[in-house]
């Protein structure tokens, strides 16, 4: 009976000494999910990255899925249990992210006009009630998603610290989703003010989806690191230089437009922290943040 136990026993041992390496060296999926963010209509972005599907599948030699979550919060959650491997997110999308799921890690950010960072944009209703910021107390403020950097927090904190205008007590925050829904709101007049990214409010005005004369824009925020690709830990690291090289390398226009970049540099966790200080000033909990 001795022997049988020991013999069972060794053989376990053998059976876990040929299996620990392999997940010592971590995944590599046959099928890469990559997650974008939903900052304007899920149809169209998944349509505009078409061509960085081709690329990622040819540069990675591996089945690419694209998908967008319905919010910022569903994307945290997904590539908190595993259900993406890649993922682009708003800055503080990202750091919320990072404090439910350690194990993730930035490792390439857009750069816009030569530099890592862009702003986010205070606008106004053209002819409307609010002229300018002051003129917001009292009245409904238009933000996007709750977690959305350039939408919500960013400009959140700049009323507050430069305008003591605190989002509790002196107007109304009306969160509308995505920034595209914060243009039109506030264009319309639904809204007399809101906030979203300058990038992504040129980019509407540009393709004619937002009339710029029927918006006024008041202010801009301090710089804000730009989004963040960011991926598992857990990935083998020759998928993970695979991936960060083929992010990198990245010299298709069409494919940089859809992120609204001209480049991707290098970045990491580090680079993020003024997000975790913004975070302070709101007196935000991250680890009770959904």
């Amino acid at each position: 009976m001795l022997n049988r136990r020991l013999a069972t026993q060794l053989a376990a041992a053998a059976l876990l000494s040929c299996t620990l390496p392999a997940y010592a060296q971590g995944k590599n999926p046959d099928k890469l999910r990559v997650a974008l963010l939903p900052d304007e209509n899920a149809a169209s972005i998944i349509q505009n990255a078409q061509p960085l599907k081709r690329y990622l599948a040819q540069a990675l030699g591996k089945e690419i899925e694209i998908t967008v979550t319905t919010d910022y919060s569903s994307m945290i959650e997904a590539m908190r249990f595993g259900r993406i491997e890649v993922a682009y997110f708003g800055p503080f999308s990202y750091v919320l992210a990072k404090s439910k799921a350690p194990a993730i890690e930035p490792f390439a950010v857009g750069v816009e006009r030569g530099s890592p960072t862009y702003q986010s944009v205070l606008i106004a209703t053209a002819g409307g009630p609010v002229k300018t910021l002051a003129d917001v107390r009292g009245k409904p403020f238009g933000f996007g998603d709750q977690a959305s950097t350039s939408s919500h927090l960013a400009p959140r904190a700049h009323l507050l610290k430069k305008y003591q205008l605190d989002g509790e007590k002196d107007y109304r925050p009306v969160h509308l989703g995505t920034h595209d829904a914060v243009a039109r709101a506030v264009q319309a007049g639904q809204v007399p003010a809101g906030a979203l990214s300058k990038p992504i409010l040129d980019s509407l005005i540009t393709r004619g989806i937002v009339d710029g004369s029927k918006i006024v824009q008041l202010d801009l925020s301090p710089p804000i690191p730009n989004y963040p690709m960011v991926m598992q830990t857990s990935l083998t690291p020759a998928l993970k230089q695979a991936i960060r090289t083929a992010f990198l390398e990245i010299k298709d226009k069409e494919i940089l437009k859809s992120f609204r970049v001209e480049a991707f540099a290098p970045t990491d966790d580090q680079a993020y922290d003024v997000l975790r200080e913004t975070a302070t000033i709101l007196k935000l909990d991250l680890g009770s943040m959904k």
